[in-house]
């Protein structure tokens, strides 16, 4: 059987840490910066857990991240 391919722009969006859990950047901080408070901005520049719901298919996504 051959190797599965990984899905690299899953690659480049997903880390997996060494708990095995899957991280993500937040979204909304590219553009329209200047309406948004400071505190809002340094809290999106942080990673976030994957939500439950979304991990199953991101492990298929990204085979060989363990």
């Amino acid at each position: 059987m051959p190797k599965m391919k990984t899905k690299r722009a899953a690659a480049k969006r997903y880390k997996v840490t060494g708990s095995g859990k899957i991280v993500r950047m937040k979204a909304n901080k590219s553009h329209i910066l200047n309406k948004k408070s400071a505190k809002r901005k340094r809290n999106l520049r942080k990673q976030t857990e994957m939500d439950a719901t979304n991990v199953k298919v991101a492990r298929k996504l990204i085979p060989y991240k363990k």
